[in-house]
């Protein structure tokens, strides 16, 4: 069994030319008995945003606070606190922080996804 608070999940924060303002947290993977997928949180500070970039695999994303965009395929999906996406795989796409407030979401993907 595991169950900690997410407050005690370490942060990591990202750097790369592609990215801005972004941290992330594994908050389930292998090391907690999920074998197939990892279940992550990503913080998107002021102006950030993810890598624009394509794969195989679908992420399946929960918006947990703040406002932000979805681009996939060169279309912009506004989404925010509450909202559910999925992003089909080999589709090019990049999440992006809209608004005043942090932008932070959950994202589920097969393991080998989280790079």
């Amino acid at each position: 069994m595991y169950i900690r608070k997410r407050s005690e999940i370490d942060k990591i924060n990202l750097k790369s030319d592609t990215l801005k303002n972004a941290e992330k947290q594994v908050l389930i993977g292998s090391e907690e008995g999920w074998d197939s997928h990892v279940m992550r949180m990503f913080t998107l500070g002021k102006d950030g945003y993810s890598p624009k970039h394509s794969h195989p695999w679908k992420h399946i994303v929960y918006i947990v606070k703040g406002e932000g965009v979805i681009l996939i395929d060169n279309i912009e999906y506004p989404v925010s606190g509450d909202s559910v996406a999925v992003v089909p795989g080999d589709t090019v796409h990049q999440f992006s922080q809209k608004g005043e407030d942090e932008f932070v979401f959950m994202c589920i993907v097969p393991t080998e996804g989280d790079i």
